[in-house]
């Protein structure tokens, strides 16, 4: 070659950076199965849930002397045990008088429903207030409705019995009602007022630009919005009120719900405890039938508000 060389490019190493910003993340299991001991340990949490229900179940239909001189599980020891099986104790409880069973279940359905469905409301339109609008003490009266979260409703029935005595309504169904309604304010306007504050905020300034009011804004935009977490506390306030004994003894009087009539199945000296198991299961079908019509909600309206994207 005339004058010049060869030159031989050689291959610059340039040593891999991590871009600024950027993180690894792990691959995912393609499967999308959970680990092993996940698997394990919600399945014995599973088990440790419905075994005492399904011996609640099996004991239902045993007789007295069998559910007296054995466990529930011995039935599986020879198949001619389940031969035993028997209505009589739904039949003691629905036929006797005493304890009048579907009266109670009335009265169940005509205390839970009011005490749930009107709490959801006033908690609503609060937490809408609390949210979207602007008035003087805002924040202090939240913090005053969120702190009686920290006090226990027990010290509250000695001077709601003497207010409804004073006020004539003791032992009525309106005095369970107001009573279920003030205990459970507080936790319903804590929670439905922090899924509210995770809505995007340029529906309601689209609203206000259109001339909706307050009321037609809540009705037609946040409400509708808001089902997960309405779905969600609705199960809680049903099952509290539901399964509620100790108000129900103070100020029901003579308007008995079913666990009323449940704690009276049991004779003073003990006697009579397998017709509880029967009333028992009776008593949690409602609730199974609330909670899974209602399931769907209740994950979304619980984990909504706890990450904001």
């Amino acid at each position: 070659m005339s004058g010049t060389q060869a030159v031989t490019a050689t291959p610059v190493q340039v040593p891999k950076q991590p871009v600024s910003g950027v993180t690894k993340t792990k691959r995912k299991d393609p499967t999308g199965k959970s680990p092993l001991w996940v698997r394990i340990v919600l399945a014995l949490i599973c088990i440790a849930w419905v075994v005492p229900t399904f011996g609640l179940a099996i004991t239902s239909f045993r007789g007295r002397t069998d559910a007296e001189t054995s466990g529930w599980w011995t039935i599986f020891s020879t198949p001619a045990n389940f031969t035993r099986l028997t209505f009589e104790n739904y039949g003691n409880v629905f036929t006797n008088t005493q304890f009048n069973m579907t009266e109670a279940f009335v009265n169940s359905v005509a205390i839970t429903v009011p005490a749930t469905i009107i709490p959801i409301l006033i908690a609503a339109f609060a937490g809408y207030a609390f949210t979207f609008m602007q008035f003087p003490g805002r924040d202090l009266l939240l913090i005053l409705i969120v702190g009686l979260l920290v006090v226990p409703t027990q010290v509250a029935l000695v001077p709601l019995l003497r207010f409804y005595g004073t006020i004539g309504i003791n032992g009525t169904l309106p005095a369970v009602w107001l009573t279920h309604i003030g205990f459970g304010m507080p936790l319903a306007v804590y929670i439905i007022r922090n899924y509210m504050a995770t809505l995007p905020k340029e529906v309601i300034e689209s609203a206000k630009i259109d001339g909706a009011s307050h009321f037609q804004t809540f009705w037609r935009l946040i409400l509708p919005m808001s089902t997960p977490v309405l779905a969600s506390f609705a199960i809680f306030q049903f099952l509290w009120v539901w399964n509620d004994l100790l108000n129900a003894l103070i100020f029901s009087g003579q308007n008995a719900p079913l666990t009323v009539a449940l704690n009276r199945l049991i004779g003073q000296e003990g006697q009579g405890w397998q017709l509880l198991t029967a009333g028992g299961l009776f008593t949690m079908i409602v609730p199974i039938i609330v909670f899974l019509s209602l399931q769907r909600y209740f994950v979304r309206g619980l984990t909504a508000g706890s990450v904001k994207g």
